[in-house]
């Protein structure tokens, strides 16, 4: 019990971090336990126990701080140059390079010189996919190219890539042109070749995708270059944790060997398992959640061994303690979050539900149970991060089971072939054809279903604390036990009521930071999409804010440019639903709830609460002049626009606030806009700008960055 609040201790010290001061709350925290813990259980350890498990949360804050990766003074990092600037850097290749969805390679490089000085630090790279072919782990290279500060996220529910760099002790990217090998002769040995070795003798007879899927539940996602389409799906239907090698692979080659070995002594059966687990943790290229399972893996060896009991609960509990007194900075990973606590949900849950189902089969009741207890752990965590919910994630996960079971046992004796006689494992995975392409075929079908994935927005950490608190006094008090259905009404209301208040009484609009301009007006339910975009923008800015926001179908649609944007429009339509649209060669005016649209060519003027909103989209100098001399440009409020000269149309138009769909506005036209005291925002830079009739305009970057800052 001691050891357990301890531990728990420099979790929740790690967790603290989130918070300003959190490392102090857990000290005090721990000094009010030492004080009434005593007189309200009966069987509560020592105050001493309480006052140790503070002061090592306090510490465990402390520890996570100073692992925090910082750059060094001569880290390549220091060394920013204008953006444009072509710079060569030396270094040492560290990981198998990967295709990218933009179709280049990316691989992380230990830099040693930049333009002849010396530097340290990891770099980001990504290279022209030729470029990338034939070059492995070690290697040293030496690569032309731009250097970059990483982006940080300048829309809300947008990917932080500083953060997640930073997270990996890595504060400069590098924009690769040419590739120089500095080294031609290939090793002779390298985990990197075993697992080519592999990947090669699955994919020979299976083809793309059946072989790296194969390979990828074998060796996990961050080992394959498995294709993103089938990535995706996977994902979209709640299968993530099937191209994730973790514990299900770790428990099917302990169990596949200790059952190979029955007849021979314990510390055979040991050792070769043992083995065994090291050769995976390789293969997969120590991921955290692997990690953790090997470790757990290890814990039922040492109980076999020595002949002991193994308790579940405590090995998961000291694997993640280790791991993380290892790393510190894995307490905010998601993949280990999800893979801890589907674990979690796997040993405390599991039985229960079993048990509530004895009316089915065993084996019926257990295919329903695991994916429930995964899902019911792991989903308030996934609506915090991500917002939205796989409507078919346990029938998908219930179906698929079977398949995922054979397809992975097969693919690790496939494996274990391929590095003895590659013909022979190419030969076994052929064998895995039908399953693999019977998976393939369910999450497809699944992936087209309406509503396959529901967004409710993203929940607060206050509404994620207060559903795992309803979880575990389900878990652990009897009283909560028999009334398992209270705590699930009251999990539900705490996520959806106040997501439902929010949706039909806010009026927002919200400019993007995009290349591209992009306006999202959200009337109490009602949406208004106005989009001139690339397919990259669709996916990392649009669905992920609409996503964030609980939005699952668009009320109106605007198409500024209906020629360059067709393709992401038809990308947004698979995800969410278009109720209307209209596009800007025509001529017209719509009604969008209490806004007012006119479309004309070019020009886009929205009468939103009083205010005037106009839009020019890339409007030639010349046509602007037109506009002006003319008298066809409105008096408006706000004047939104691509970032080009402008001087004729602020003079006709006179806006209050000015918004540049830009990273660079031409300096005569700040002058000017400095001159008539109107405000201007480039949204590239500043982030996206919101507008709501009570509190004005704001940015997001600072929301944007304090909720990045959780995870």
């Amino acid at each position: 019990m001691n050891a357990a609040i301890l531990c728990l201790a420099f979790i929740a010290g790690l967790l603290s971090t989130a918070f300003v001061g959190g490392g102090y709350a857990i000290l005090a925290l721990g000094i009010v336990a030492s004080v009434f813990a005593k007189r309200l259980w009966r069987g509560s350890p020592k105050s001493q126990v309480w006052l140790i498990a503070g002061l090592v949360g306090l510490l465990a804050s402390f520890y996570f701080q100073a692992r925090t990766p910082q750059p060094a003074a001569n880290d390549i990092s220091q060394f920013f140059a204008n953006e444009q600037q072509v710079v060569t850097v030396q270094g040492k290749i560290t990981s198998m390079p990967r295709l990218t969805r933009s179709q280049r390679g990316q691989f992380w490089l230990t830099a040693s010189w930049l333009d002849g000085n010396r530097v340290t630090g990891k770099v980001y790279v990504t290279v022209p996919l030729l470029q990338a072919t034939g070059l492995y782990p070690g290697q040293k290279i030496a690569v032309t190219g731009v250097l970059y500060q990483p982006a940080t996220a300048v829309n809300p529910g947008g990917f932080d890539f500083r953060a997640y760099l930073a997270r990996e002790g890595t504060f400069a990217g590098l924009s690769g042109r040419q590739v120089e090998a500095q080294e031609q002769e290939t090793p002779r040995w390298g985990w990197w070749k075993i697992r080519q070795k592999i990947v090669r003798s699955q994919v020979r007879w299976l083809g793309s995708p059946s072989g790296p899927l194969v390979s990828s539940m074998v060796m996990g996602g961050r080992a394959v270059d498995l294709p993103y389409d089938i990535r995706d799906r996977f994902v979209q239907v709640g299968l993530a944790h099937a191209l994730a090698a973790s514990g299900f692979q770790t428990s099917l080659i302990l169990g596949a060997i200790l059952a190979l070995l029955r007849r021979f002594s314990v510390m055979v059966q040991v050792g070769f398992a043992g083995g065994a687990l090291i050769l995976f943790l390789g293969l997969t290229g120590l991921q955290p959640s692997v990690i953790r399972a090997v470790v757990m893996g290890f814990a039922v060896l040492v109980a076999i061994g020595t002949k002991r009991k193994v308790k579940p609960l405590g090995s998961l509990l000291a694997a993640a303690t280790l791991l993380l007194l290892f790393n510190p900075l894995w307490i905010w990973d998601l993949g280990f979050q999800l893979s801890f606590l589907a674990t979690l949900g796997l040993i405390v849950t599991v039985p229960p539900i079993v048990k509530h189902l004895d009316r089915l089969p065993v084996t019926i009741a257990t295919l329903i149970a695991v994916p429930a207890a995964a899902t019911l752990w792991t989903l308030p965590l996934q609506l915090q991060v991500f917002g939205v919910v796989p409507l078919y994630s346990l029938i998908v996960n219930i179906l698929s089971t079977p398949l995922i079971a054979i397809v992975s046992v097969g693919g690790i004796v496939s494996a274990i072939a391929s590095l003895i006689y590659p013909l022979a494992g190419s030969a076994l995975a052929w064998l895995l054809y039908y399953p693999t392409h019977f998976l393939i075929k369910l999450v497809e079908f699944f992936t087209q279903l309406p509503g396959n994935s529901i967004a409710v927005g993203k929940i607060s950490v206050l509404q994620l604390l207060i559903v795992y608190s309803l979880i575990v006094l389900a878990w652990l008090q009897p009283w909560w036990q028999k009334r398992s259905w209270l705590v699930g009404i009251m999990a539900i209301g705490i996520v959806l009521i106040p997501m439902w208040h929010a949706k039909y009484t806010v009026f927002r609009v919200t400019v993007l930071a995009t290349s591209e301009p992009v306006l999202v007006l959200q009337d109490r339910g009602q949406v208004l999409l106005v989009n001139s975009c690339n397919s990259n923008t669709v996916q990392f800015s649009i669905l992920p804010f609409l996503q964030q926001q609980g939005v699952n179908h668009i009320d109106w649609a605007i198409a500024t440019n209906s020629q360059t944007s067709r393709r992401c429009w038809e990308e947004l339509n698979q995800r969410l639903s278009v109720k209307n649209f209209y596009t800007s060669t025509e001529k017209q005016t719509l009604v969008a709830g209490d806004t007012k649209v006119q479309i004309d060519d070019d020009l886009l003027q929205l009468e939103i609460k009083e205010q005037t909103w106009l839009l020019l989209n890339n409007v030639a100098p010349e046509k602007q002049k037109q506009l002006a001399s003319t008298k066809q440009l409105p008096r408006a409020q706000v004047l939104w626009w691509s970032g080009e000269v402008l001087e004729e149309v602020v003079e006709v138009v006179k806006p209050k606030v000015a918004i540049a769909s830009a990273a660079d506005v031409d300096s005569p036209i700040i002058s000017l806009l400095n001159q008539s005291k109107i405000p201007l925002s480039r949204t590239l830079n500043d982030g996206a700008m919101q507008w709501t009739p009570t509190e004005g305009f704001k940015t997001t970057v600072d929301e944007v960055e304090n909720s990045a800052a959780l995870l």
